[in-house]
């Protein structure tokens, strides 16, 4: 199967952006991040996207966008912490090597703040945040060919623990 060495997913605040260019360099490809892909595309960030257009509209956008990486990208690919809510994404990603980074929310508060500039998590960010995760985690368990935790680990802690479950050590 052509496409993506590795693809990382998870909310957002877990590290995939840091953690997916640190596996990329270790293995001597290239990184891309389709929620980069989506702001140089559309030319305004996600936030943008979900007040002037929706959360409907930017899923369409996402799901656009994590296709024609995953068709085009043969490095390592971070999607978006939502991308994995489209069936036909969750279809595509069968087969793959999908690494899960996941954090609790005491994580993701130290991580994040779960500031409001996070346009899912504007009111009440901590019990989104948690509602979010019920929705997701097993959605994001059904994708990954392994589950990295990232809570109290440095980003070179994950990596080498997601190279090493991935037995990507040698590439």
């Amino acid at each position: 199967m052509s496409g993506p060495l590795v693809v990382l997913v998870g909310p957002m605040g877990v590290g995939k952006s840091t953690v997916g260019q640190l596996l990329a360099e270790h293995l001597g490809v290239p990184y891309r991040d389709t929620d980069d892909d989506i702001v140089t595309a559309q030319g305004r960030t996600i936030a943008d996207i979900f007040v002037e257009e929706g959360e409907p509209a930017f899923r369409a956008i996402e799901k656009a966008a994590v296709e024609a990486a995953l068709d085009t990208h043969e490095g390592v690919l971070a999607l978006g912490g939502g991308s994995i809510l489209d069936a036909d994404t969750r279809a595509l990603l069968a087969g793959r090597q999908v690494v899960y980074l996941s954090m609790d929310v005491e994580e993701a508060v130290r991580r994040t703040g779960l500031n409001t500039a996070r346009p899912l998590l504007a009111v009440n960010p901590r019990k989104q945040w948690r509602e979010l995760m019920e929705a997701r985690r097993a959605l994001y368990e059904s994708v990954a060919t392994a589950v990295v935790a990232t809570d109290g680990r440095t980003p070179e802690e994950v990596t080498r623990v997601a190279l090493d479950s991935l037995e990507l050590k040698d590439v």
